[in-house]
């Protein structure tokens, strides 16, 4: 299942060598949405993993960014108590930058009411 998040990145960790061949990386990304007039803030922790922890390399605390995820869920036993775990294991990132400025409106076209007419003098 793959999904998306805009929002802006509030804190970023360190990689962790989880095991000799498994490597994570996490980061909380603020997202926020206006819900019948108020405005709702969520704090998202997400996880990179392997040689996709060097994806924030190139961001910062502060920035803006959309985050393209996939939603995954394990189960595990022990001592007889089962738990669950979910993960939003982020797989590419992409910086969003500043809504660009309006273009002015083009004038409306208005010919020149000193121009001659046109002829309608065609060579075909």
């Amino acid at each position: 299942m793959s999904y998306e998040a805009q929002g802006r990145i509030t804190a970023v960790f360190e990689t962790v060598q989880r095991s000799e061949k498994f490597r994570t990386r996490e980061f909380v990304l603020e997202v926020t949405e206006e819900i019948r007039d108020r405005t709702i803030t969520n704090y998202v922790k997400f996880q990179l993993v392997q040689d996709r922890t060097a994806l924030l390399d190139r961001f910062r605390v502060g920035d803006t960014v959309k985050v393209l995820f996939n939603l995954r869920g394990s189960r595990w036993e022990r001592n007889g108590q089962v738990n669950y775990i979910t993960n939003l294991d982020a797989w590419r990132m992409e910086s969003v930058l500043a809504q660009p400025p309006q273009a002015e409106e083009m004038p409306a076209f208005r010919p020149d009411p000193t121009a001659p007419e046109p002829s309608d003098d065609l060579p075909f």
